[in-house]
């Protein structure tokens, strides 16, 4: 049986030696280092949460230029970010997941490179682009988490820079998810089904109960999703509490009963 590990050598062998733009060969030394990095992340086993989390890590290491990283993964049509190495990625992440739009959730939804050059001069998602300028989003670069041939999940860049991806910055990240979508299919591969739900499980009852008060904020104000969470994000930072605190707080206060877990996963066949 193949370990982890042996999986890896296979195929990242059997990728393309080098990135190509225009028909040229990109020489992408960092790429290397962040083979090897990956292979080591695999030799630690197969936890799945865990692993995300050390590749968001990575990714401001490797990816130029430097960026705050946030992976989204999808479950049971249900989104989350699993692992971030900033909070500029959390609260940009959030700040979709709240308006139901933006650069992540199309990365996601359409399996494509979504690059954002200059959010304030960006008209493609309304809600989402004052409250991610007000946070200090100015760029990002999403990019799609392909397993087996399907888009499970996406690799999130924020920074406060504008005009911080070009050509060759886009290349490398490129490189660096196609390396983390090989590694992650080897770590589904290898994981736990009954670890790997439970610790989904946990990352999404989290989501859950925000959208739960979201739900209770719109109902009360009459507003939209987009102004219930920036009322629920500032909740958050004024009395510096986790947002998932808050909006279990909300929905104790209003209905007097805990939050309701997140129903259960569906096995698929």
């Amino acid at each position: 049986m193949k370990t982890p590990s042996s999986e890896w050598t296979t195929a990242i062998t059997a990728q393309p030696d080098q990135l190509y733009r225009d028909g040229k060969p990109v020489d992408d030394a960092q790429l290397s280092t962040a083979n090897s990095e990956l292979s080591n992340l695999l030799l630690e086993g197969p936890d799945v949460v865990r692993f995300l989390q050390q590749v968001a890590e990575l990714a401001t290491t490797v990816v130029a230029p430097p960026a705050a990283c946030g992976i989204t993964l999808r479950r049971d049509n249900q989104v989350s970010t699993v692992a971030h190495s900033g909070e500029l990625a959390l609260h940009a992440d959030e700040i979709q997941y709240g308006s139901g739009q933006g650069p992540c959730l199309q990365s996601l939804h359409t399996a494509s490179i979504v690059h954002v050059s200059e959010l304030a001069a960006d008209q493609r998602w309304p809600e989402y682009r004052g409250h991610a300028l007000a946070h200090g989003v100015r760029s990002s670069l999403s990019l799609p988490l392909i397993v087996q041939g399907a888009g499970v999940g996406a690799l999130n860049l924020y920074t406060s820079t504008p005009h911080a991806f070009e050509a060759p910055e886009i290349d490398h990240a490129t490189g660096f998810a196609s390396q983390t979508s090989i590694a992650l299919t080897i770590v589904l591969r290898h994981a736990d089904q009954v670890q790997l739900e439970d610790q989904l499980r946990e990352t999404l009852a989290t989501r859950a109960v925000i959208d739960q008060a979201l739900g209770i904020l719109m109902g009360q104000q009459g507003c939209t999703s987009t102004k219930a969470f920036a009322v629920l994000r500032g909740a958050s930072q004024h009395r510096n509490l986790k947002l998932h605190a808050v909006a279990a707080e909300l929905i104790q206060t209003v209905t007097g009963q805990p939050p309701e877990p997140p129903r259960p996963f569906s096995r698929r066949r």
